[in-house]
């Protein structure tokens, strides 16, 4: 399978930064086909998707975006929040899938 890839290899690579694994992230998965990463603030739809191809090799159906806002939290008369994150939820074709884990190793370990 021949992959065209039309952004920067660098800025790819620097994309996607962690998938997100939960109870409702594997629901999603079971009921949609679709699998959630955390990916950086500024990261388009389609430099998603080229990132994606880029790492797994696999076609992608759709890429929808989430903008999530971090929680305030308090300690004592401070007040402080936490990061605001990027997800994407990436839709995959029926005969795809991304297996997070080869051969025993865990393919992105930067988180």
């Amino acid at each position: 399978m021949s992959i065209n890839i039309k952004h920067n290899k660098e800025r790819l690579m620097k994309i996607l930064l962690f998938p997100i694994i939960s109870e409702k992230a594997t629901f999603v998965y079971k009921k949609n086909k679709q699998v959630i990463f955390c990916v950086i603030r500024d990261a388009t739809k389609l430099e998603i998707k080229d990132a994606i191809k880029l790492f797994f090799n696999i076609k992608v159906k759709s890429v929808q975006v989430v903008n999530r806002l971090g929680k305030q939290k308090r300690s004592g008369k401070s007040v402080g929040r936490r990061k605001h994150m990027r997800h994407a939820f990436i839709c995959l074709y029926p005969d795809q899938e991304i297996d997070f884990i080869k051969k025993g190793e865990i393919i992105n370990d930067s988180y």
